[in-house]
Protein backbone atom coordinates (compact mmCIF):
# COMPACT_ATOMS: atom_id res chain seq x y z
CA UNK A 1 0.00 0.00 0.00
CA UNK A 2 0.89 3.38 -0.86
CA UNK A 3 0.43 6.87 0.54
CA UNK A 4 -1.64 8.86 -1.48
CA UNK A 5 -2.84 11.29 1.54
CA UNK A 6 -2.02 11.52 5.23
CA UNK A 7 -4.92 12.70 7.24
CA UNK A 8 -3.46 12.77 10.60
CA UNK A 9 -1.30 10.92 12.60
CA UNK A 10 -3.56 7.45 13.08
CA UNK A 11 -5.14 7.99 9.44
CA UNK A 12 -3.70 7.67 5.92
CA UNK A 13 -5.50 7.47 2.57
CA UNK A 14 -3.51 4.85 0.15
CA UNK A 15 -4.11 2.87 -2.98
CA UNK A 16 -3.05 -0.83 -2.85
CA UNK A 17 -1.29 -3.04 -5.60
CA UNK A 18 -4.73 -2.73 -8.02
CA UNK A 19 -5.08 0.69 -8.02
CA UNK A 20 -7.98 0.97 -5.62
CA UNK A 21 -8.18 3.92 -2.80
CA UNK A 22 -8.47 2.83 0.95
CA UNK A 23 -8.88 4.22 4.19
CA UNK A 24 -6.50 2.60 6.58
CA UNK A 25 -6.64 3.89 10.32
CA UNK A 26 -3.89 2.44 13.17
CA UNK A 27 -2.00 3.93 16.16
CA UNK A 28 0.50 6.39 15.09
CA UNK A 29 0.25 4.86 11.37
CA UNK A 30 0.48 8.17 9.51
CA UNK A 31 2.78 9.95 12.20
CA UNK A 32 5.93 11.52 10.35
CA UNK A 33 4.81 9.81 7.03
CA UNK A 34 4.82 11.22 3.48
CA UNK A 35 3.14 11.09 0.66
CA UNK A 36 4.53 8.44 -1.66
CA UNK A 37 5.67 6.19 0.92
CA UNK A 38 4.72 2.53 1.43
CA UNK A 39 2.89 1.23 4.71
CA UNK A 40 4.04 -1.70 6.66
CA UNK A 41 0.48 -3.76 6.96
CA UNK A 42 1.11 -4.81 10.47
CA UNK A 43 0.56 -1.75 11.87
CA UNK A 44 -2.49 -1.07 9.69
CA UNK A 45 -5.56 -1.79 12.26
CA UNK A 46 -8.61 -1.12 9.85
CA UNK A 47 -9.22 -1.01 6.26
CA UNK A 48 -11.97 0.86 5.04
CA UNK A 49 -12.79 0.31 1.46
CA UNK A 50 -15.64 1.79 -1.06
CA UNK A 51 -15.66 0.18 -4.55
CA UNK A 52 -17.37 3.26 -6.36
CA UNK A 53 -15.07 6.42 -7.25
CA UNK A 54 -17.68 9.17 -5.81
CA UNK A 55 -17.96 7.10 -2.76
CA UNK A 56 -14.11 7.16 -1.99
CA UNK A 57 -14.08 10.29 -2.49
CA UNK A 58 -17.01 10.73 0.00
CA UNK A 59 -15.22 8.41 2.58
CA UNK A 60 -11.97 10.44 2.40
CA UNK A 61 -13.69 14.00 3.17
CA UNK A 62 -15.35 12.13 5.98
CA UNK A 63 -12.76 10.90 7.76
CA UNK A 64 -11.10 14.67 7.27
CA UNK A 65 -13.92 16.17 9.05
CA UNK A 66 -15.29 13.64 11.85
CA UNK A 67 -13.36 11.81 14.73
CA UNK A 68 -12.28 8.16 14.51
CA UNK A 69 -14.26 7.05 17.01
CA UNK A 70 -17.74 8.39 15.31
CA UNK A 71 -16.47 6.13 12.07
CA UNK A 72 -15.66 2.82 14.15
CA UNK A 73 -19.17 3.43 16.06
CA UNK A 74 -20.68 3.54 13.25
CA UNK A 75 -19.10 0.50 11.76
CA UNK A 76 -20.44 -1.16 15.07
CA UNK A 77 -23.62 -0.02 14.01
CA UNK A 78 -23.69 -1.38 10.40
CA UNK A 79 -22.81 -4.92 11.64
CA UNK A 80 -25.28 -4.86 14.18
CA UNK A 81 -27.89 -3.68 11.35
CA UNK A 82 -26.54 -6.63 8.40
CA UNK A 83 -26.95 -8.98 11.23
CA UNK A 84 -30.88 -8.19 11.18
CA UNK A 85 -31.57 -7.53 8.19
CA UNK A 86 -31.44 -9.87 5.28
CA UNK A 87 -30.98 -7.81 2.61
CA UNK A 88 -27.75 -5.95 0.64
CA UNK A 89 -27.23 -2.64 2.01
CA UNK A 90 -25.77 -0.14 -0.06
CA UNK A 91 -21.96 0.46 1.37
CA UNK A 92 -22.71 4.20 1.23
CA UNK A 93 -24.54 3.93 4.32
CA UNK A 94 -20.76 3.61 6.17
CA UNK A 95 -20.64 7.57 4.62
CA UNK A 96 -24.33 8.64 5.22
CA UNK A 97 -24.88 7.04 8.55
CA UNK A 98 -21.11 8.09 10.16
CA UNK A 99 -22.01 11.79 8.69
CA UNK A 100 -25.73 11.57 10.43
CA UNK A 101 -24.50 10.15 13.77
CA UNK A 102 -21.28 12.11 14.35
CA UNK A 103 -23.43 15.74 12.96
CA UNK A 104 -26.15 14.72 15.93
CA UNK A 105 -23.17 14.03 18.54
CA UNK A 106 -22.18 17.58 17.83
CA UNK A 107 -25.38 18.89 17.80
CA UNK A 108 -25.66 17.30 21.15
CA UNK A 109 -22.77 18.91 22.80
CA UNK A 110 -23.96 22.60 21.52
CA UNK A 111 -27.13 21.77 22.84
CA UNK A 112 -29.51 21.72 19.46
CA UNK A 113 -31.37 19.24 18.88
CA UNK A 114 -33.90 18.22 16.10
CA UNK A 115 -37.42 16.82 15.82
CA UNK A 116 -38.74 14.39 13.55
CA UNK A 117 -42.09 15.51 12.40
CA UNK A 118 -42.43 11.87 10.58
CA UNK A 119 -41.27 9.75 13.05
CA UNK A 120 -44.54 8.58 14.16
CA UNK A 121 -45.54 7.17 10.47
CA UNK A 122 -41.68 5.57 10.46
CA UNK A 123 -42.29 4.20 13.24
CA UNK A 124 -45.22 2.75 11.79
CA UNK A 125 -43.88 1.78 8.55
CA UNK A 126 -40.53 0.64 9.03
CA UNK A 127 -40.75 -0.66 12.38
CA UNK A 128 -37.71 -3.03 11.95
CA UNK A 129 -35.56 -0.40 10.37
CA UNK A 130 -36.91 2.05 13.70
CA UNK A 131 -36.28 -0.63 16.22
CA UNK A 132 -32.35 -0.49 14.70
CA UNK A 133 -32.37 3.00 15.02
CA UNK A 134 -33.24 2.99 18.50
CA UNK A 135 -30.11 0.15 19.44
CA UNK A 136 -27.98 2.68 17.19
CA UNK A 137 -28.82 5.17 19.89
CA UNK A 138 -28.38 2.92 22.72
CA UNK A 139 -24.77 2.29 20.98
CA UNK A 140 -24.04 6.19 21.25
CA UNK A 141 -24.57 6.39 24.86
CA UNK A 142 -22.89 3.25 25.70
CA UNK A 143 -19.82 3.80 23.75
CA UNK A 144 -19.60 7.57 24.07
CA UNK A 145 -21.84 8.31 26.68
CA UNK A 146 -24.28 10.67 24.67
CA UNK A 147 -27.96 10.85 25.29
CA UNK A 148 -29.15 11.52 21.95
CA UNK A 149 -33.32 12.60 20.95
CA UNK A 150 -35.57 9.81 20.63
CA UNK A 151 -36.64 11.53 17.28
CA UNK A 152 -32.44 10.32 15.74
CA UNK A 153 -33.90 6.48 16.15
CA UNK A 154 -36.15 7.43 12.93
CA UNK A 155 -33.74 9.82 11.01
CA UNK A 156 -30.97 6.71 11.54
CA UNK A 157 -34.22 4.02 10.33
CA UNK A 158 -34.31 6.37 7.03
CA UNK A 159 -30.74 5.85 6.20
CA UNK A 160 -31.38 2.17 6.41
CA UNK A 161 -34.16 2.15 4.37
CA UNK A 162 -32.20 4.42 1.79
CA UNK A 163 -29.65 2.19 2.32
CA UNK A 164 -32.06 -1.45 1.07
CA UNK A 165 -33.72 0.85 -1.71
CA UNK A 166 -30.67 2.51 -3.63
CA UNK A 167 -32.25 6.03 -3.19
CA UNK A 168 -31.60 9.21 -1.72
CA UNK A 169 -32.99 10.87 1.56
CA UNK A 170 -34.72 13.18 0.03
CA UNK A 171 -36.54 10.45 -2.06
CA UNK A 172 -37.04 8.41 1.48
CA UNK A 173 -38.65 11.49 2.95
CA UNK A 174 -41.01 11.72 -0.52
CA UNK A 175 -41.87 8.14 -0.15
CA UNK A 176 -42.96 8.20 3.69
CA UNK A 177 -45.12 11.15 2.70
CA UNK A 178 -46.91 8.81 -0.36
CA UNK A 179 -47.31 5.78 2.11
CA UNK A 180 -49.20 8.31 4.43
CA UNK A 181 -51.34 9.51 2.03
CA UNK A 182 -52.04 6.55 0.30
CA UNK A 183 -53.06 5.08 3.64
CA UNK A 184 -54.93 7.88 4.64
CA UNK A 185 -57.31 7.88 0.92
CA UNK A 186 -57.21 3.59 1.71
CA UNK A 187 -59.45 3.98 5.42
CA UNK A 188 -61.07 6.44 4.51
CA UNK A 189 -62.22 4.62 0.90
CA UNK A 190 -63.17 1.21 3.00
CA UNK A 191 -64.95 2.46 5.92
CA UNK A 192 -64.31 6.42 7.30
CA UNK A 193 -62.87 6.04 11.04
CA UNK A 194 -61.37 2.63 11.21
CA UNK A 195 -57.91 2.06 10.84
CA UNK A 196 -55.85 -1.13 9.36
CA UNK A 197 -53.95 -3.00 12.12
CA UNK A 198 -50.31 -1.77 12.13
CA UNK A 199 -49.22 -5.47 13.23
CA UNK A 200 -50.83 -7.29 10.71
CA UNK A 201 -48.78 -9.16 8.34
CA UNK A 202 -50.93 -8.17 5.50
CA UNK A 203 -50.27 -4.48 5.98
CA UNK A 204 -46.27 -4.93 6.61
CA UNK A 205 -47.06 -6.25 3.46
CA UNK A 206 -48.90 -3.40 1.77
CA UNK A 207 -46.31 -1.36 3.57
CA UNK A 208 -43.89 -2.83 1.37
CA UNK A 209 -45.50 -2.81 -1.46
CA UNK A 210 -46.20 1.09 -1.31
CA UNK A 211 -42.14 1.11 -0.64
CA UNK A 212 -41.30 -0.28 -4.22
CA UNK A 213 -44.33 1.85 -5.53
CA UNK A 214 -43.32 4.92 -4.37
CA UNK A 215 -39.47 4.11 -5.14
CA UNK A 216 -40.28 3.83 -8.77
CA UNK A 217 -42.88 6.77 -8.62
CA UNK A 218 -40.19 9.27 -7.50
CA UNK A 219 -37.61 7.41 -10.34
CA UNK A 220 -39.74 7.38 -13.19
CA UNK A 221 -39.85 4.10 -13.38
CA UNK A 222 -43.50 3.07 -12.83
CA UNK A 223 -44.77 -0.48 -14.84
CA UNK A 224 -45.85 0.08 -17.94
CA UNK A 225 -48.85 -1.20 -19.60
CA UNK A 226 -48.44 -4.05 -21.90
CA UNK A 227 -49.46 -4.32 -24.96
CA UNK A 228 -49.30 -8.28 -25.21
CA UNK A 229 -53.74 -9.55 -25.53
CA UNK A 230 -53.23 -11.80 -23.11
CA UNK A 231 -51.71 -9.14 -20.20
CA UNK A 232 -54.49 -6.94 -21.42
CA UNK A 233 -57.08 -9.41 -20.56
CA UNK A 234 -55.60 -10.63 -17.08
CA UNK A 235 -55.81 -6.90 -16.33
CA UNK A 236 -59.69 -6.10 -17.21
CA UNK A 237 -60.56 -9.56 -15.63
CA UNK A 238 -58.83 -8.31 -12.24
CA UNK A 239 -60.88 -4.90 -13.07
CA UNK A 240 -64.09 -6.94 -13.28
CA UNK A 241 -63.95 -9.48 -10.47
CA UNK A 242 -62.33 -7.01 -8.05
CA UNK A 243 -64.87 -3.68 -8.50
CA UNK A 244 -64.70 -2.60 -5.27
CA UNK A 245 -60.88 -2.64 -4.58
CA UNK A 246 -60.22 -1.25 -8.54
CA UNK A 247 -62.04 1.71 -7.46
CA UNK A 248 -60.27 2.17 -4.48
CA UNK A 249 -57.20 1.68 -6.80
CA UNK A 250 -58.31 4.46 -8.70
CA UNK A 251 -58.78 6.96 -6.05
CA UNK A 252 -55.03 6.54 -5.12
CA UNK A 253 -54.29 6.95 -9.00
CA UNK A 254 -56.40 10.22 -8.47
CA UNK A 255 -54.51 11.26 -5.26
CA UNK A 256 -50.74 10.32 -6.77
CA UNK A 257 -52.22 13.12 -9.82
CA UNK A 258 -53.52 15.60 -7.26
CA UNK A 259 -50.00 15.09 -4.94
CA UNK A 260 -47.84 14.50 -6.81
CA UNK A 261 -48.86 15.40 -10.77
CA UNK A 262 -47.97 11.23 -11.87
CA UNK A 263 -50.06 9.34 -13.69
CA UNK A 264 -50.08 5.46 -12.76
CA UNK A 265 -50.72 3.38 -15.51
CA UNK A 266 -53.14 0.44 -15.38
CA UNK A 267 -50.57 -2.14 -14.95
CA UNK A 268 -49.49 -0.37 -11.69
CA UNK A 269 -53.37 -0.12 -10.65
CA UNK A 270 -54.10 -3.68 -11.05
CA UNK A 271 -51.08 -4.51 -8.76
CA UNK A 272 -51.99 -1.96 -6.81
CA UNK A 273 -55.59 -3.74 -6.53
CA UNK A 274 -54.50 -7.18 -5.81
CA UNK A 275 -53.13 -6.16 -3.06
CA UNK A 276 -56.00 -4.07 -1.75
CA UNK A 277 -57.86 -7.05 -1.56
CA UNK A 278 -55.40 -8.77 0.38
CA UNK A 279 -55.58 -5.76 3.04
CA UNK A 280 -58.66 -4.76 2.96
CA UNK A 281 -59.54 -7.80 5.00
CA UNK A 282 -57.73 -6.56 8.03
CA UNK A 283 -59.64 -3.05 8.73
CA UNK A 284 -61.71 -3.21 12.31
CA UNK A 285 -65.06 -3.30 10.46
CA UNK A 286 -65.53 -5.78 7.77
CA UNK A 287 -65.75 -4.41 3.81
CA UNK A 288 -69.92 -4.42 2.92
Amino acid sequence: MRIKKVINNNILCVIDEKGSEMIVTGRGLGFGRKVAQFVDPAQVEKVYRMEGKAEQRKLRELVEQIPLEHLRLTEEMIGMIKASIPQPLNESLLITLADHVSFAIQRKEQGIEFENPLAGSILCYYPTEYQLGQRCLELVKENLGVTLHPDEASFIALHIVNAQLNTKMSEMYQITQLIDGVIGVVEGFYREGSSFDRQSLNFHRFVVHLRYFAQRLFQDKLMEDSPAQSDASFRALIAQSCPRHYQCAQEVGQYIQTAWNKTLSQEELIYLTIHLKRVAGDLEEPVS
